[in-house]
């Protein structure tokens, strides 16, 4: 039997903010989310100190194409000659050609930022990438891996449940929980940052992750948790609420939706702290800021896009 490591890439210069994972079998291995390009050398030591060559590494698999997630898949790939990169469709025509994708989030980010959070993307060669359909099935040294889609939070997302461990991968479809918030508890919350967001597809979408009988997820943001069933119902609660904040944008101008929204996000995670008996504290929320902030943006998009044109 082999294992699966959670990989703290230290997102953003944060530990425990997003996890790459490694399963290795037989001295070969998979690795599932790359982040970023400055997360490779991070993944390449784990390989290394597993005993996993690069030229032993199969497949990296990434749940969708947002730069926390597929934003080094190409450095990966480079480095492991071997290794072949499982995506959704919309996944990989953006890694094969990520030019529209670095000018979309250089405009949600700014440049500077976009080149401090995540450093050069190059196009993955075509010849290296291999499309997962909806349902579709992936054998590897007694592993039988499924591809779930899950939309909801971006309608280029899938979840990866692996039969042999029980458990699935589930990048942004299961939300996200911070262990350096929880004082030792978990709490959990929905995700719903630009551009893609549908809360009753992201509904949807959980009932297809409970359907696999999984019994530990494993979180990009950050690390495995169990009691699927719980925080799915917590899940659900927040989805919620991020949809009757959208309604009520019908009433407020513009240029006050933002700060409006990010009031509403701040209020959602702080329903779901409190019905887990967690106490946010003001260091806790100034890591939530960039959360907060998109989340909000997410939602805002959603109501702006469904309303008529002028």
């Amino acid at each position: 039997m082999g294992k699966v490591l959670t990989i703290d890439t230290e997102y953003a210069n944060y530990p425990q903010v997003a996890s790459a994972y490694l399963l290795e079998e037989e001295g070969h291995g998979v690795v599932v989310e790359t982040n970023t390009t400055y997360a490779i050398p991070r993944i390449l030591k784990v390989m290394e100190t597993e005993g996993i060559k690069p030229e032993n590494l199969d497949y990296v698999i990434v749940t969708h194409v947002h730069l926390d997630h597929a934003g080094g898949a190409w450095a990966l790939l480079e480095a492991c000659p071997n290794a072949i990169l499982l995506a959704h469709p919309k996944t990989a025509k953006h890694l094969i050609d990520p030019s529209l994708l670095i000018k979309s989030a250089t405009s949600v980010y700014g440049k500077e930022n976009f080149d401090s959070l995540y450093g050069e993307i190059k196009p993955i060669p075509k010849d290296r990438v291999r499309v997962m359909e909806d349902g579709e099935w992936l054998s590897w040294k007694g592993h039988s891996f499924q591809f779930i889609y899950t939309k909801g939070h971006a309608n280029h997302h899938f979840c990866i449940y692996d039969q042999k461990t029980n458990g699935i991968y589930t990048g942004d479809s299961f939300g996200i929980s911070y262990p350096h918030l929880e004082n030792g508890k978990r709490f959990i919350f929905p995700t719903t940052t630009p551009t893609d967001f549908d809360s009753i597809e992201a509904i949807h979408s959980l009932e297809r992750i409970l359907d696999t009988g999984a019994e530990v997820a494993y979180l990009t943001h950050f690390g495995p948790i169990g009691n699927l069933k719980e925080n799915a119902g917590d899940l659900k609660e927040g989805l919620i609420l991020c949809q009757e904040a959208i309604s009520n944008l019908e009433t407020i101008p513009k240029e006050e939706r933002l700060p409006f929204m990010e009031s509403k996000v701040k209020a959602m995670i702080q329903t779901l702290a409190d019905k887990n008996s967690i106490t946010l504290t003001e260091s806790d929320w100034k890591l939530l800021r960039l959360d907060v902030n998109l989340n909000a943006q997410g939602l805002v998009y959603a109501f702006e896009k469904k309303q008529p044109k002028v």
